[in-house]
């Protein structure tokens, strides 16, 4: 797996089952493999990223042989005068003209069909000849067949037809290595709408609703072979329509700019299109294409509207184009301040991002995981979504009622959270029967999936819950107010758990809450038992999916919802930012009702602060150890979940509650404590909620400062329980407050900690709150962090950029003592390898802005420019700003999911649950993905496959690290 891609395998490992959450922390173990001795059979890519002087060189290594590969040493030749500078992924050395690469400690074994990545830079003069032979161990490699290179030509981005009207499909695709294309076939996102087989190659469909489509073409070659298109985003109206594009448009004071006018239907005789502001800013007038005539010849040809800025204004309008029996085209122009060029970049890719066609949000209007369907990491499949999507959604709607001063589209973007994402009282019926005094039922976590299920023990001593009742004198309910953390947006698997409803099957139309993670810190993506959050048992098995986690003596039906902290608290951050930015425009009316619920939903957040149990805090070494007794069951920390479920019977009179015992630093968000303890607007309503967050905000600033490593970035976390079933932990461990240090928290399928990202998204929290409040502590931290990082950052000439992306740590943090904090000197980490990640790059970005911005930093602020500009220049497509990536993770299709001998069940389709299953077994509907034959190839030698992903969170990150930077520091 491309190393910038491994923490696509993070997830949540959450409750699905009453009371009983499984996630061991045993420290995984890692050593350098033996040579072995069996004959190699192997193939190279070799890719390029090249400047002019200089380039990087990515190599990915694929076992083609039946044997696996135990320790590698990959040799090549160049027949320039290329040197090596750098390497990562392994121990890269030259000698004259030949490069030679031995694995690193982590990735030396490839198994069969699996493959390895590995990369370095180089400078040169003259030409850079890529070479033309690779071995591993001595043996030549062949070469990898190249997959076909196929693209959608037609209908272009965007376009607009009539229903019934045909929508003309083309596409042009070529082989590689003297192959033939054999056929091409054309997709409404996973629907075939049929093939052909000669060049060129064509469809005509006059099928397609109303409404949005993503359109892909994918060609086969006689090798095998095949790739899918880039997705060309459409939309079908009821009739004839004006089609205008861009639908957001940013012109700075002074200047113009322009949108395109045409027609989506061909008309029997001319039609005057007219287009004027209808509302908004007056500062903003059409001087140009005011009134545009399409001819029986012309209409599909696009003509222009120029709007021009005065040089004083500033704010939105909007601009109609209509035409006699035509739908009417709205435009959304937004005058900035002269110098304000990022924020026109916002407003540019924040159309992409919110343009129907190109096909980020569901028909409800839900912000998908990404905008392909074929992905595997924390969602399992592309059309599912999580509570950060949500939150980003939040945040991004914020961002545009600063630029723009419309906060509806914040208000809206809330709104459509509570209706899908927080679970209605329909959805968690029986809250009434929570007993606070004994909140839920002990269970091991065991450290390994085919441990479980894990037996329920209600001899453990549980402490009582002492929010719930203050909770509910605060807000008069019983329900607890906060988000599930997936959702299967288009009932795929079709558990058809629509809010309000339980297992209502796969005939069901709107978004399903799902479940994936139960079993454990080595449970990864790939080993997951896909189960709805309201099981009825009537899919599964005889339990429905209950006995598979836990081991009890009955099962009753029941609802079960787990909340992530990090989305929740970046909803308040959110709903932070959307009250200062409305405030200055003196619009804070027009958010305030919004921010009282995100107030709410940051009261409800403190269930993250508790152990699992409710035990107290510290030194907790056996299940006996003992229980608390209120606030000192608190770390004040935000854990990695907390969780509630019920009967779904309401005569039965149980539910749960629990919170989570293992912290990780990924998670904080000192910010959301600083606006929860100290904004007014945002103080939530119970009578302790605003000094638990004020005692939060000083103890995750402390947390940071513990886990500060010797260079700078942070360490992974601690836990009040070992192995998540309170184990004694290895002698010696450091601790903080009592709890003990854990380099990978929660997770070890990969390691939690190893990604980047987490670095990023923390640390642009902390800097939010620096540059709010000026905070010596958060300052003390970021200098620290902000060096070590720029260190491990470097800007090619041509604006390219590799930064961090895999970690390793070695030692621990010293004791935490408050009076007197240790230095950390055994403290380490390493950069194993290097990406060009987008979305990682903008949160790191954003972290480098706020950063910049109080502190006057100039390297800091060069570099956040340096990486805007970067993804700006060089990643940008029709969709927004994306980059390639090799997911040889993918091999991984075919593992075995545990399933206990014996237990046999069947998904909501037919699949069947049993000891044979396997990760794609259980999930038969990307059989018919597009994409689906790269798998397909890959699982049976092929390269390992290629994919451009347009995630929603990393666009929305992008967008508001353009703004950010527009705000501070342009």
């Amino acid at each position: 797996m491309d190393p910038g891609r491994k923490r696509r395998a993070v997830r949540r490992l959450w409750t699905a089952a009453a009371a009983a959450f499984a996630l061991p922390l045993t420290m995984l173990a890692t050593g350098t493999p033996a040579a072995h001795a069996a004959s190699v059979q192997c193939s190279v890519d070799y890719k390029t990223n090249d400047w002019g002087s200089g380039f990087t060189a990515d190599l990915t290594i694929t076992n083609r042989g039946t044997d696996a590969i135990d320790g590698w040493t990959l040799t090549y030749a160049y027949t320039g005068n290329q040197k090596l500078t750098s390497g990562w992924n392994g121990t890269w050395s030259q000698s004259g003209q030949t490069v030679t690469v031995k694995n690193a400690s982590y990735n030396g074994t490839i198994a069969t069909g699996a493959a390895v990545s590995t990369g370095a830079q180089f400078t040169y003069s003259g030409t850079n000849t890529a070479p033309t032979s690779f071995a591993v161990n001595g043996t030549t490699c062949a070469g990898a067949h190249q997959p076909p290179v196929t693209v959608l030509t037609s209908p272009s981005a965007g376009a607009v037809y009539s229903q019934g009207e045909a929508v003309p499909l083309a596409a042009t695709a070529a082989a590689a290595d003297n192959a033939t294309i054999g056929k091409v076939e054309f997709y409404d996102d996973t629907t075939l709408l049929g093939t052909d087989t000669s060049a060129p190659y064509s469809l005509s469909v006059s099928s397609l609703t109303v409404g949005s489509h993503s359109l892909v073409a994918k060609a086969y070659d006689s090798l095998g072979a095949s790739a899918a298109s880039t997705p060309v985003g459409i939309t079908v109206a009821s009739g004839p329509a004006v089609v205008a594009s861009p639908s957001q448009l940013g012109v700075q004071q002074g200047k113009s700019g322009t949108f395109s006018v045409k027609l989506s239907t061909q008309p029997s005789a001319n039609v005057t299109v007219s287009t004027s502001r209808t509302s908004g800013n007056t500062g903003l007038s059409v001087t140009g294409g005011s009134s545009l005539t399409f001819t029986p010849s012309n209409w599909n040809t696009a003509q222009t509207v120029t709007v021009t800025a005065d040089s004083s204004g500033t704010g939105s309008a909007t601009f109609t184009a209509s035409a006699t029996g035509h739908t009417k085209a709205t435009v959304t122009v937004t005058e900035l301040p002269a110098s304000k060029a990022y924020d026109a970049r916002f407003l540019d890719l924040y159309g992409k991002i919110t343009n129907p066609a190109n096909g980020y949000f569901s028909p409800e209007g839900i912000p998908y995981h990404s905008v392909e369907t074929l992905i595997v990491e924390a969602p399992d499949q592309g059309h599912e979504t999580t509570s950060e999507a949500y939150s980003y959604l939040l945040w991004l709607q914020a961002m545009y009622g600063k630029v723009t001063g419309d906060w509806s589209k914040f208000n809206g973007a809330w709104d459509i959270m509570e209706k899908y994402m927080i679970p209605t009282h329909a959805d968690q019926p029986t809250n009434s029967s929570y007993n606070a005094s004994k909140p839920a039922t002990y269970a091991p976590e065991l450290d390994t999936p085919n441990e479980y299920p894990a037996k329920l023990d209600s001899s453990v001593s549980v402490g009582p819950d002492p929010i719930a009742g203050e909770l509910k004198s605060a807000y008069g309910t019983d329900d607890v107010y906060g988000m599930h953390w997936i959702q299967d947006v288009d009932n795929v698997y079709g558990y058809g758990n629509e809010p309000g409803k339980c297992e209502a099957g796969p005939t069901a139309t709107g978004p399903s809450y799902i479940n994936t993670f139960q079993r454990g810190s080595q449970e990864s993506v790939w080993e997951t038992v896909p189960q709805p959050t309201c099981d009825a048992f009537k899919y599964g098995g005889r339990n429905g999916y209950l006995d598979l986690f836990t081991g009890d003596s009955s099962y009753a039906k029941q609802w079960k919802y787990t909340d992530a902290p990090d989305a929740d608290s970046r909803a308040v951050q959110a709903a932070y930012w959307a009250d200062v930015w409305a405030k200055a425009q003196g619009k804070s009316a027009d958010v305030s009702a919004t921010v009282a619920k995100a107030a709410k939903m940051g009261d409800y957040l403190r269930y993250a602060m508790y152990d699992k149990y409710f035990k107290k805090i510290g030194n907790c070494t056996s299940p006996s150890c003992p229980a608390g007794t209120g606030k000192d069951a608190s770390h004040y920390l935000l854990s990695w979940y907390y969780a509630w479920g019920g009967a779904t019977d309401t005569s039965a009179g149980w539910a749960w509650r629990i919170g989570s015992s293992h912290v990780h630093g990924g998670y904080q968000n000192p910010l959301a404590a600083y606006a929860l303890s100290s904004v007014a607007d945002l103080k939530p309503k119970s009578a302790t909620g605003a000094t638990d967050w004020g005692k939060s905000l000083q103890r995750q600033l402390e947390f940071y400062q513990w886990l500060q490593s010797s260079e700078g970035a942070i360490a992974g976390g601690a836990t009040n329980s070992w192995l998540g079933r309170y184990a004694a932990p290895p002698a010696g461990a450091s601790t903080f407050y009592g709890m003990y240090y854990d380099w990978q928290p929660v997770y070890h399928d990969p390691p939690s900690n190893q990604w980047f990202g987490f670095q990023a998204w923390s640390m642009e929290r902390v800097a939010e709150y620096y540059q709010q409040t000026g905070n010596a502590s958060a300052k003390a931290i970021l200098d620290k962090w902000v060096k070590w990082a720029l260190s491990k950052t470097t800007i090619n000439p041509d604006g390219t950029y590799r930064i961090p992306s895999t970690l390793q740590w070695s030692g621990q943090p010293d004791t935490w003592n408050a009076s007197s904090p240790g230095s950390n000197s055994g403290l380490h980490v390493t950069v194993a390898d290097y990406t060009d990640d987008v979305g990682v790059a903008a949160a790191y970005a954003k972290t480098l802005t706020y950063y910049a911005a109080k502190s006057g930093d100039s390297a800091a602020k060069s570099t956040a420019k340096a990486l805007l500009d970067g993804m700006w220049n060089n990643y940008q497509d029709s969709l927004g700003v994306a980059v390639p990536e090799t997911r040889t993770d993918y091999s991984r299709f075919g593992d075995s999911v545990y399933v206990p001998s014996g237990w046999t069940g069947t998904m909501p389709n037919g699949d069947a649950i049993n000891s044979s299953s396997t990760f794609a077994s259980l999930r038969s509907f990307y059989k018919s993905d597009p994409n689906w034959s790269k798998i397909e190839a890959y699982l049976k030698g092929g390269a390992a496959p290629v994919f451009t992903y347009h995630r929603f969170w990393a666009q929305a990150d992008i967008a508001l690290a353009m703004g950010s930077y527009a705000e501070l520091l342009e």
